[in-house]
C-alpha cells in the first residue's frame, strides 16, 4: 500500500472535513487562517504529482525537500509518496559541513526548495552535482530551477498512485548527528503506515481530533488518520524560541486535542499559561519527545490540562514509537524514584514492540545469540525489534552493521541508549551509551546523576562529563543573566557539593563548571551535547 492511499481513502469518506490549516496573518492577537478540506488536499496532491512528473521526477528518484511548513508542504510530500519518489529530509541546522556531507552521501536526483535554498546551492555546486532536476517552490524559475506553482492549477486532479513493492523506500530521514555523523535512515511505505496505526492506537486518536504539530513531519501521521492539523506560528528549526503566547492562541483558536513536539516548545507554553493563569481544556494529549522530560514540566501541565495529561513516547528516528508513559503515571509512581537517581521511566513497550537489555559492548554484534541478556534493574544496552524498526542507513553499510543484530529472518536495532527494566516491566532510560563516563572500571550514567543535582532550585540542567580522568559536572543556572560574585559563586558551589556528597552516585564528582547555556542538539534544542562539553573542558574553555 502507498502511504498516500490513506489520504485518498479519507477524502472519499470525509471530503469536506478540514484537513490542514495555516495561520496567514495576525492582527493584534487574532489570526486569519486558510485551509484545505480533505477533497481539496487530495486534489492538490494529485496536481503536484502531475506537475512533478512534468518537471522530470520519476519513481525511485531521491528528492531533497527544503520547504518550510505551509499549507502546501504536506500535499507536496504526499505527492512524492504517491508517484513513488523517495523524499529526503536533511536538517540544515546540523552545520554546513555535516549538511553538505549528507547531501553528497545520499546522491540526490532532484531538489525542491524555497528560493533561498536555490540561491544558496548555487554556491556549492559540487555537493549538488548528482541532481538532474532543480525545482523552485514558487511560481517562477531561479538559477535553472523551474517554478512548481506555474500553471499548477491547470494540472489534472486525478493521479494513479504508484504501487510500492516490499522494501521500496518512501523516504530517507537523516539523524541530526548529535552523537555522531548524520545518517540517512531508510523508511519504507510499510513503516510509515505501521507508525500511523501504532500512534493512533496508543493515543486513541480519530478523525474528530485536532492536531498542532510542533514537529512538522508529525502532521503526516495525523493527517493520515483523518485529523485536522493546524500549522503553528513558530519556526520549527528553533523550537526553544517558540512563543508560548502565539502557540496558546493557535491551540485555543482551533480547539486542539493533541499537540506534539520538543519539550523545549511545551516548556514555553507551560510557563506562559502559568504566568497568565490560562488552562487548555480542549487538550487531551501533550506529546513530548526528543529528550528526558523534567518532572517539573509534568507538574506544570497538571495545572494547565484539566481534561488531559502529558505523554513522553520513547523512540528514535530508526525505530519509533517504542514505549510510552503518561505524566500522570510519572507523578504518581516514578518521579520520586527519578529524583533519587534511578533514571527516567519511559513506560511499557507498545503492542508489537520487543525490547531487550543486553550487556553493553562497543563491538559489532553479528547475531542475537552472541548477546548477554541482563536481568531486571541491571543497566545495559537497549535493543529493539518492531514493525517500525528500520532496516538500515542509506549507502552506509558499516554503520548499518554497527546498529543491527541478525535474528534469523529478522533483526534487532541497537538504540545507542542504556537503561533497564523494573520489576513491573517498564523501561527506564539512563542516557546515551557514548555519554557513559567510566572511571577506574566503574560506569557512571548521565541521567541518574544529573537528576539528583538538577533538583537544586538555582539549576536549570546539568551535564556529567569526564575531566582529567575524573567526574565533572557542567551546570546551567536558572538565572543565567545574573552574574555571580566570587563569594556568591563559592556559596553556590558549596551548596551543590553538599548535594553531591550526600548521594552514592554523585559523591565522587570533584569538578564543577558553570556555563550560561549548555550546547544542545539542532533538531529539538533539548539534548545536551556532552561530547562538545568534554572537548571544551579539555581545552580550558569552561570555568
Amino acid at each position: 500500500m502507498n502511504v498516500s492511499d490513506q489520504i485518498t481513502d479519507i477524502a472519499l469518506k470525509l471530503p469536506y472535513k478540514v484537513a490542514n490549516v495555516m495561520p496567514e496573518k495576525r492582527r493584534g492577537k487574532q489570526y486569519l487562517y486558510s485551509h484545505y478540506t480533505f477533497i481539496q488536499f487530495e486534489k492538490r496532491i494529485n496536481q503536484f504529482a502531475y506537475k512533478l512528473q512534468d518537471l522530470g521526477v520519476s519513481p525511485g528518484d531521491k528528492v531533497l525537500v527544503f520547504v518550510k511548513p505551509c499549507l502546501d508542504f504536506a500535499p507536496l510530500v504526499f505527492a512524492l509518496f504517491k508517484m513513488g519518489a523517495i523524499c529526503v529530509f536533511i536538517d540544515p541546522g546540523m552545520g554546513k559541513k555535516n549538511f553538505l556531507n549528507a547531501v553528497e552521501q545520499v546522491k540526490p536526483d532532484v531538489l525542491i526548495g524555497i528560493p533561498l535554498v536555490n540561491i544558496i546551492r548555487h554556491f556549492y555546486k559540487s555537493s549538488f552535482s548528482t541532481i538532474k532536476h532543480f525545482i523552485n517552490f514558487s511560481n517562477f524559475s531561479l538559477f535553472g530551477a523551474k517554478g512548481i506553482f506555474k500553471a499548477l492549477e491547470n494540472a489534472p486532479v486525478h493521479f494513479e498512485s504508484y504501487e510500492p513493492q516490499k522494501g521500496d523506500l518512501a523516504a530517507i530521514l537523516f539523524t541530526s548527528g548529535g552523537t555522531g555523523i548524520p545518517k540517512g535512515v531508510e523508511y519504507t511505505h510499510d513503516i510509515f503506515i505501521h507508525q500511523t496505526k501504532m500512534l493512533q492506537k496508543e493515543f486513541s486518536l480519530n478523525a474528530s481530533d485536532i492536531d498542532v504539530p510542533g514537529f512538522p513531519l508529525f502532521a503526516l501521521f495525523t493527517l493520515s488518520m483523518g485529523m485536522t492539523s493546524y500549522i503553528p506560528d513558530m519556526d520549527p528549526s528553533k523550537p526553544s524560541k517558540a512563543s508560548g503566547e502565539k502557540l496558546v492562541q493557535n491551540i485555543m483558536d482551533c480547539g486542539a486535542t493533541f499537540v506534539a513536539g520538543s519539550p523545549s516548545i511545551w516548556r514555553n507554553v507551560a510557563e506562559y499559561c502559568l504566568e497568565q493563569r490560562i488552562q487548555l481544556p480542549s487538550v487531551r494529549v501533550v506529546c513530548m519527545f526528543g529528550a528526558p522530560i523534567p518532572n517539573e514540566l509534568h507538574r506544570k501541565f497538571s495545572k494547565i490540562l484539566p481534561n488531559g495529561t502529558t505523554y513522553t513516547p520513547y523512540g528514535a528516528t530508526e525505530s519509533l514509537p517504542i514505549a510510552n508513559i503518561s505524566g500522570k503515571e510519572v507523578l504518581l509512581e516514578t518521579a520520586e524514584l527519578s529524583d533519587q537517581g534511578k533514571g527516567t521511566c519511559v513506560g511499557f513497550p507498545l503492542e508489537g514492540v520487543k525490547i531487550k537489555i543486553i550487556k553493553s559492548t562497543p563491538e559489532i554484534i553479528h547475531d542475537i545469540n552472541e548477546v548477554t541478556h541482563l536481568n531486571s534493574f541491571e543497566v545495559g544496552e537497549i535493543i529493539v525489534q518492531s514493525p517500525t524498526t528500520t532496516r538500515g542507513y542509506y549507502l552506509m553499510e558499516a554503520k548499518t552493521r554497527e546498529a543491527k543484530i541478525n535474528d534469523g529472518d529478522g533483526f534487532w536495532h541497537r538504540m545507542g541508549d542504556v537503561g533497564y527494566f523494573d520489576d513491573k516491566g517498564r523501561l527506564w532510560f539512563c542516557g546515551r551509551k557514548t555519554h557513559v563516563v567510566e572511571i577506574n572500571g566503574q560506569a557512571h550514567y548521565t541521567i541518574p546523576v544529573e537528576s539528583i543535582v538538577n533538583q537544586h532550585p538555582m539549576i536549570t540542567r546539568s551535564a556529567l562529563i569526564e575531566f582529567k580522568d575524573e567526574l565533572a559536572l557542567v551546570i546551567e543556572r536558572v538565572d543565567k543573566k545574573k552574574k555571580l560574585s566570587m563569594d556568591e559563586r563559592n556559596s553556590f558551589f558549596a551548596e551543590v557539593f553538599e548535594i553531591l556528597s550526600s548521594h552514592k552516585l554523585t559523591k565522587d564528582i570533584h569538578h564543577l563548571f558553570l556555563l550560561d547555556a549548555l550546547p544542545v542538539d539542532v533538531r529539538h534544542n533539548i539534548k545536551i551535547d556532552r561530547i562538545k562539553l568534554k572537548k571544551m573542558a579539555k581545552h580550558g574553555e569552561l570555568s
